[in-house]
């Protein structure tokens, strides 16, 4: 996993496990970590505090609530 600026993550106080979508645990391990960054979508600017875990190929995942 890449960081480009480790020095901005704030660590949870409880870790978040990840399960996929057949229940099991993800084999990439828990959410530890969060960032908060600038999200920029037509026009729309906001703040957001996003979870940072390895998740290999995928770079962000959006949550209905955002969009």
């Amino acid at each position: 996993m890449k960081i480009l600026y480790p020095n901005r993550l704030q660590k949870l106080k409880r870790p978040v496990q990840i399960r996929n979508i057949d229940n099991t645990n993800n084999s990439t391990g828990a959410i530890i970590y969060q960032v908060k960054v600038n999200m920029y979508y037509k026009g729309h600017v906001e703040r957001i505090r996003i979870d940072v875990c390895n998740l290999r190929k995928t770079n962000v995942i959006l949550g209905m609530l955002w969009l």
